[in-house]
């Protein structure tokens, strides 16, 4: 039996995101060349939330991302918008075909390989594992792990119990669901996307005690997402490890990044698919792009590190790019 297929959804906007949006069409189109479902470029529309407008504003990003299939759709951003722009990952979802399969990539996502070869269970939702024990940060005499978590299930009606992954060991970060929202999917973005708003809202404005002292901002969404997900019947085994955040996609999150850690098949991969004339004159008029790859800076950057034994603290990689003026975003 064929996969049905299954609708792509990024965000883009003003500034930064709507290059690597167009960088992420490039790259998908030029490893899944037959890709069967829609890609949309989902842009946020001017409201209150925003104090300028935060749509495309670069006319030939626009004319790329239609030229490789890409199709621009807009959302309100009704709760989060400015002060919160993690939040277009949860508003943009009311835009897409309601009961159609999605998956959510972050626009800084360089596709490495067919993406219908991912073996997605849309009935099973699942996140980014790529991600670092980054909340809640434990308070000597404060609630730990387990007591934060549990108040976040407890609140929602969730089992807690059976998120937990048992072969970790008691308040250690790992044995609680935690996900990365560089990516995310399900059979219905409405159903997802509801779900997700409720419960970023209420963690929000209504949170339990246990996480009064919580900083939530930028982790909201990461904090609500492993919440969405155990809701809907999925969890972090749902999806074969080694697919996504591995040989079919880099959430990359910045350039230097990229050039300092990932493999050789990224960075081929990078300079391949942005050496095309058309595509070259509109991602040169982002001075980042510009200067790592086009004229070289990346494998300066590149050439700072031994790749197979990188300092473990990513603040570390950061601080020596910047010590040789490299740095960019």
């Amino acid at each position: 039996m064929s996969k049905p297929p299954f609708n792509i959804v990024i965000v883009g906007q003003s500034g930064r995101l709507q290059y690597e949006a167009a960088l992420f069409l490039v790259s998908l189109r030029a490893k899944t060349p037959n890709f069967s479902g829609k890609v949309f470029i989902a842009e946020p529309t001017q409201g209150p939330q925003w104090s300028r407008d935060p749509a495309m504003n670069n006319q030939a990003v626009r004319a790329l991302i239609q030229e490789f299939g890409g199709e621009i759709i807009q959302f309100e951003s009704a709760v989060f918008g400015e002060a919160y722009p993690y939040g277009n990952k949860i508003e943009c979802l009311s835009a897409l075909p309601k009961g159609e399969p999605f998956v959510f990539f972050d626009s800084d996502t360089l596709i490495l390989d067919d993406v219908e070869s991912v073996p997605f269970d849309f009935d099973r939702p699942c996140a980014s594992l790529k991600v670092e024990g980054t909340w809640p940060e434990i308070e000597l005499y404060g609630p730990g792990y387990t007591e934060t978590w549990k108040s976040l299930y407890d609140q929602f009606g969730l089992d807690f119990q059976s998120s937990l992954d048992l072969s970790q060991p008691d308040e250690y970060w790992r044995r609680y669901s935690y996900f990365n929202a560089g990516f995310f999917y399900y059979k219905c973005p409405k159903l997802f996307g509801d779900r997700f708003l409720e419960y970023a809202k209420e963690i929000k404005f209504n949170g339990p005690k246990a996480i009064e002292c919580q900083t939530l901002d930028p982790w909201l969404d990461q904090v609500a997402l492993p919440l969405v997900i155990h809701s809907l019947g999925g969890g972090r085994d749902a999806l074969p490890a080694g697919y996504l955040d591995g040989s079919v996609s880099c959430h990359y999150r910045m350039l230097p990044l990229l050039y300092a850690k990932e493999s050789d098949q990224v960075v081929q991969t990078l300079e391949e698919v942005t050496e095309h004339n058309k595509v070259k004159k509109v991602l040169k008029e982002y001075d980042p792009i510009k200067r790592m790859i086009y004229q070289g800076r990346g494998q300066k950057v590149r050439a700072l590190f031994d790749q197979d034994n990188l300092p473990t603290k990513e603040r570390a990689i950061r601080n020596k790019i910047k010590s040789q003026g490299f740095w960019m975003r």
